[in-house]
């Protein structure tokens, strides 16, 4: 009977570091993010005199106002949606479409095919052969050359084939034994079942989408083409300079690319993510695990 009492207290106080450390560790991870919506909501002159502030003394909406006077920041959400719009499409119906061809065993040339796109997976052309491939194309520029430069991403591709491979074949076959078609089996039977991946694999690709900049900062060079994550990436530029500027005594008046409206941009940019990751975290879930089960 001691035992067991002590097994209980032994246990209880197992219990109670991990609950203080998984406390802390939520901590550090939570305090960035509420530090960027404090400073958002912060004068310049309060963030100067404490740069960690934990609730502004006086919150305001300057940083907020002046970003959306700014303007680059409806050229980057429309530019960025469009590419959400036209470049998710592409993604789930080239990653779906392979991944259910090269799960079908009796493929031919099926392990080729797979051995060569798994290829790209450790290798790739780079960035110049890439340049000049949209550059023969004409599509520099333009939105295609952000959307076809990442049409199938190849680690999605796996997850969504080893998932179409743990599904029984005997569906696959009762329906050709009722005359049905590949495209027909794909649409109507095997991606009705196959919600959890493919909203996992949305996601995915709807973040890559959303965070979006490194083939635009390459392909695109029209100020009215530029994506959210580019107007981002500008705007914190352009609020170091200032913040040296201000720093050397130079330029101490201007705030309206200070600190804050860089935080705010930064807030303003997360929101669409964090307001759809909920409603997608179920499938997310059990899409990862199931995917990667079967090899």
């Amino acid at each position: 009977m001691s035992k067991f009492i002590e097994n209980k207290k032994r246990i209880e106080l197992i219990d109670v570091v991990v609950f203080i450390f998984l406390t802390l560790f939520g901590i550090t991870i939570l305090f960035p993010f509420y530090n960027v919506i404090v400073v958002s909501f912060t004068t310049q002159k309060e963030y100067l005199l404490k740069p960690l502030v934990l609730i502004p003394s006086e919150p305001t909406l300057e940083s907020y106002l002046a970003l959306i006077e700014d303007g680059r920041i409806w050229i980057g959400y429309r530019t960025t949606l469009l590419i959400l719009a036209l470049g998710l499409p592409i993604n789930m119906f080239l990653t779906t479409s392979m991944a259910y061809g090269l799960s079908r065993p009796n493929l031919p040339g099926k392990k080729v095919i797979l051995y060569l796109v798994l290829f790209t997976l450790l290798f790739n052309g780079g960035i110049i052969p890439l340049y000049l491939v949209m550059l023969s194309l004409k599509l520099i520029n333009t939105i295609w050359s952000v959307l076809l430069a990442s049409g199938m991403n190849t680690f999605y591709f796996i997850i969504m084939r080893n998932y179409f491979l743990s599904m029984p074949n005997s569906l696959i076959e009762s329906a050709k034994l009722d005359g049905a078609g590949e495209w027909r089996i794909l649409w109507q039977i095997i991606l009705p079942l196959s919600k959890p991946i493919i909203a996992t694999i949305a996601l995915f690709y709807a973040v890559d989408r959303w965070n979006e900049w490194f083939h635009a900062m390459i392909f695109i060079r029209k100020n009215n083409m530029v994506p959210l994550q580019l107007v981002l990436r500008s705007i914190v530029i352009e609020s170091q300079i200032l913040s040296h500027l201000a720093t050397g005594g130079k330029s101490i008046e201007r705030i309206h690319f200070s600190m804050g409206m860089k935080m705010a941009a930064v807030l303003v940019t997360m929101i669409p993510v964090m307001c759809i990751y909920p409603f997608l975290q179920k499938h997310f879930v059990k899409g990862v695990l199931i995917g990667a089960i079967k090899a």
